[in-house]
């Protein structure tokens, strides 16, 4: 049988990549990003690099990714600025570039959809409930969710489960 790879991603700076292999949490990596002109921005070769080691070690393996589809967002009440967004496009951007480039199927889901899917109250009701499903969905991982800035962590490895367990359209898989 062959090994299935799922990869969660969470496309912010702040975000990570989460794998699932076989359905048992794998390797996860932080966002990798890069300091240029200033200002963070998505490190595109890192995460094509990151994403070539997967596949070596795991040669012949079924890989696909779950990239979470966003918009612009409010911020602690207010929505995010013109700069802040365009940045924000730019780093989703170079993630579906590399994963393009690499030949990676990918599905995209909204956030409400998959946070839906687990019945997940918003941010503002329970901030860290994702992380706490993701720990007690997984306890193996759990020594790598500890902090509550692994949040992006929790909702990489969420997105990776929800990819396994739904179609590309969301509906629940036989």
């Amino acid at each position: 049988m062959t090994l299935r790879i799922t990869v969660g991603i969470d496309p912010g700076l702040t975000g990570a990549l989460a794998t699932l292999l076989d359905g048992e949490p794998g390797p996860m990596l932080d966002m990798p990003t890069t300091r240029t002109d200033g200002r963070h921005e998505v490190n595109a070769r890192a995460l094509a690099e990151w994403l070539r080691d997967l596949r070596r070690a795991h040669p012949g393996a079924y890989l696909m990714a779950c990239l979470e589809e966003v918009d612009a967002a409010p911020v602690g009440g207010r929505r995010q600025g013109t700069s802040s967004m365009f940045r924000f496009g730019e780093g989703f951007g170079q993630v579906k570039g590399v994963l393009a480039s690499l030949g990676v199927p990918t599905a995209r889901v909204r956030p409400q959809v998959w946070k839906r899917h687990y019945r997940l109250p918003g941010k503002l009701e329970v901030p860290d409930a994702g992380r706490q499903l993701a720990i007690a969905r997984f306890p193996a991982a759990a020594d790598r969710l500890t902090r509550k800035k692994d949040s992006g962590r929790a909702d990489a490895l969420l997105l990776a489960l929800w990819a396994n367990t739904t179609d590309a359209q969301g509906r629940v898989a036989a």
